[in-house]
Order: C-alpha cells, then sequence, then structure tokens
C-alpha cells in the first residue's frame, strides 16, 4: 500500500476518527477546522450513545405527519422553523419521497451493520492505552410514558430482533429492577442490551491525543476560501492561513460541508439539525443505564457523576443560537419521567447546543464522489456521528487505501441526489 498526504476537513468526530485510522495505515494526515481547538462542537454536548438499536433512517413512515404535527410547537422535539428558502423546500420534498417503509427496509440493515462495527472500534479504542472515556457496556431503555407508546415500542422491538439486534419488552417493575437508582414514572419498556454510552468530551480529547501520537497534523481557525482543480483533480485548497495540497481531500465538514460543496458543483443536500443538551454536575438520582424518553424524544446519560439530557431536532439553518423554548421542552419532559427531579434543579445550567448534519434520507454520505477523483466524502449522519463515527473513518481510510470497504456502502453514495 502506497503512502498518501490526506488532507481533512473538519476536526469533529468524523474528521478526527478517519484521521485515526488513516494515520494507522500509515498515511501522512492533515486536519484543519473552522474553529479554534477548544471549541465544543456537534461531537462534544451530545448524549454520548452508541445505539445498534437505532437503525432506522430519520426518513421513515409517519415522520412527516409526526413533523408537521410537532412544528406548531415550538416546544415539540422536532421543529421546522418556517421560512422561504428554496434548500430548504427542496430537502423537506426530498424527506417527503424518502420516508416510506421501503426505504426502512433497504436501510435499516446497513445501519446495524455499521452499528455494530462501530461498537466493536469503541471496545478497540477503549483498550488503547490512558484512552479511559468512560465507555459503559450495560445497554439502553426505551423509557414509555404510556401503554400506547409501550405497544408501538414493542412491534419495533420484534422488527430489532428479527434484524438481530437483541431486545426486551419489560414492565414498569422490571424497569426498576433493571436501574435501581432512579425514581421513574413509567408504563414500561424496550431494553436494547447491546447499546453502550461514554463520555463525548472524554472521547474526543482521547481520540485527539491517539491522532498526535500517530503524527497526525492540526491546523484550526482555518476556513476553507476557495478550491482549485484541474479537470477532476482537486490540486489545492486556498484558506485563511495558507494553501494546503494532498493527494488525497476528504470532506467531513458536518452542516457546514454544502457550502464547500456547492462552489464544487456537486449537489449535497443537507439542512442543519439543532439539538441541545443540559448537564446536572450534581443529579438528586443518577440512573447506570442511559434511556430515551420516548414520547419526549429526550435522552438521557450518566457521564461519570454528571448526568445529561439531549434532546430536540430544530431546523433553523446555520443558526447556532439557543431557543430558551427548545430547551424548556426538554427540562418539562424530566420530571414527567424521573418525578423526584424539578425545573429548579436546572436553574444556571448553561445549555449547549450543535448542529447535526441531516441529509433528507437520514443517511449519511460516505464515499469518493465521481467528479472528482481525489475527493471523500463522509458527513450527513444527523444524530449518529458519534455513534458511527468509528466505522466510517475505517471505511474511509479502507477506500483511500485501495481497498474495497469491509462494508457495503453504496447506499451512502455522495453522488445519490447528483
Amino acid at each position: 500500500m502506497a503512502e498518501k498526504s490526506i488532507l481533512i476537513i473538519g476536526g469533529g468526530v468524523i474528521g478526527l476518527s478517519t484521521a485515526y485510522y488513516c494515520a494507522k495505515r500509515g498515511h501522512h494526515v492533515t486536519v484543519i477546522d473552522r474553529n479554534a481547538a477548544g471549541h465544543e462542537g456537534c461531537s462534544y454536548g451530545n448524549a454520548g450513545m452508541i445505539v445498534p438499536s437505532h437503525f432506522v433512517p430519520l426518513a421513515a413512515p409517519g415522520m412527516v405527519a409526526l413533523g408537521l404535527k410537532w412544528m406548531w410547537n415550538p416546544e415539540s422535539p422536532f421543529y421546522i422553523k418556517p421560512r422561504l428558502n428554496w434548500e430548504l423546500m427542496s430537502w423537506a420534498w426530498k424527506f417527503m419521497r424518502a420516508a416510506n417503509a421501503n426505504h426502512v427496509q433497504r436501510s435499516a440493515p446497513l445501519i446495524r451493520d455499521l452499528s455494530f462495527a462501530s461498537r466493536t472500534c469503541f471496545e478497540e479504542l477503549a483498550a488503547l492505552p490512558e484512552n479511559d472515556f468512560g465507555l459503559v457496556k450495560k445497554g439502553l431503555v426505551m423509557l414509555c410514558k404510556t401503554q400506547k407508546s409501550l405497544d408501538h415500542e414493542a412491534a419495533f422491538a420484534r422488527q430489532a430482533i428479527e434484524l438481530g439486534v437483541p431486545a426486551e419488552v419489560i414492565n414498569a417493575n422490571a424497569v426498576s429492577k433493571l436501574d435501581p437508582n432512579v425514581t421513574m414514572s413509567v408504563a414500561g419498556g424496550v431494553y436494547f442490551p447491546k447499546d453502550c454510552h461514554l463520555s463525548p468530551n472524554r472521547f474526543m480529547a482521547g481520540l485527539k491525543q491517539q491522532c498526535e501520537k500517530l503524527g497526525v497534523k492540526f491546523v484550526w481557525q482555518t476556513d476553507v476560501s476557495r478550491i482549485t482543480h484541474h479537470a477532476s483533480h482537486i490540486t489545492s485548497l486556498k484558506t485563511t492561513t495558507g494553501e494546503f495540497t494532498a493527494d488525497e481531500v476528504v470532506l467531513c465538514g458536518g452542516s457546514w460541508s454544502p457550502i464547500i460543496t456547492r462552489e464544487l458543483g456537486l449537489k449535497l443536500p443537507m439542512q442543519a439539525g439543532k439539538g441541545y443538551s443540559l448537564t446536572l454536575p450534581k443529579p438528586r438520582e443518577l440512573p447506570q443505564l442511559c434511556s430515551i424518553l420516548t414520547e419526549a424524544r429526550v435522552a438521557v446519560t450518566p457521564m461519570g457523576d454528571t448526568l445529561r439530557f439531549g434532546g430536540t431536532m430544530e431546523i433553523a439553518g446555520l443558526n447556532e443560537d439557543i431557543n430558551p423554548v427548545r430547551v424548556q421542552g426538554i427540562i418539562k419532559a424530566v420530571a414527567n419521567y424521573f418525578p423526584k427531579f424539578t425545573s429548579e434543579e436546572f436553574t444556571g445550567i448553561q445549555p449547549w447546543r450543535g448542529l447535526r448534519p441531516c441529509s433528507p434520507d437520514g443517511l449519511p454520505y460516505i464515499g469518493r464522489t465521481a467528479k472528482f477523483s481525489n475527493l471523500t466524502i463522509a458527513t450527513g449522519h444527523a444524530m449518529m456521528g458519534l455513534s458511527l463515527g468509528p466505522i466510517t473513518g475505517k471505511l474511509v481510510s479502507e477506500t483511500l487505501s485501495g481497498e474495497k470497504p469491509s462494508i457495503d456502502i453504496h447506499l451512502l453514495n455522495p453522488d445519490r441526489y447528483a
């Protein structure tokens, strides 16, 4: 295998994972990022979940109707800010076309395979010396407040089992026995024993350290201003800190990726889905398992002695402002499932927010483009960025090394909307 110089645009979890696996294969890797080194972007404040249970793409049957219902409530889990924007309308049309049973049937086995492969990568990374990022392999519970919701999740559990994803429907008493450290007001839940959780801050810090050990070079606070190319080959990137050249370019720019692909004449439909989280430093009760408050679509993750609550999908453009109404929706949901918690406990807790890159069909873009021989794209993971980060990096490293990817990713072709 010939060594290559590889330039990665984006220092989030996808960019760092790609850098790590490429450097492990002996390539010379440089990562550039528009933010400062300590910026806590989308990869840092998320729920920290590794979720083989989440094998259904965002574009699924019923999501359009649910989205239309929720969009009139600014506190709802899913909200599209009404605005006249052609890219948003085009994305919404593509989303509606993708939200069908056939799409789920095609996509679910692939997402399952990616998730289990990524879980293995996390275990391997956790085994590295001095790389403890708090990986907990105790599973996840989908907590259901109502029997109607539990019945719906039970049907999903049957689908999971058919796909080879272990799942168990349990009543309220069994939920309490599974995690006795927290008082819950639920009808029951679905337990997914193969799901895991970790501290994303610690994971990102450890991954960056592993990259540095392998010789990866980082250049922060660097915006790409122009990309030059000759025919189908990218020759250089002009940036705010100078010009860069490389044998291969990998775009891992998250929600900002379409800005770069637009300049190259590539269509990469994407909307930024803003999510929020709040982390209690001293929660009155600390669960041992991570969970999803099903009806509220709120994720709950213990991280050491702290407890993180995260949620919402707000389609509002490349806007990083914090909407207090959206945050209030998360806070209100907590006491509904965990009655010992009160809204006053969140007073003074600074909300985190991040922009998750969402493709219209709910699948990431991973692979080479047809237009440029040395451009690979890895973005569009929506809420699965952390969970699928390592396997994405591994697949990209295989591609750049001239190998057949270890998982068939033809459904993730970045040219599928070209």
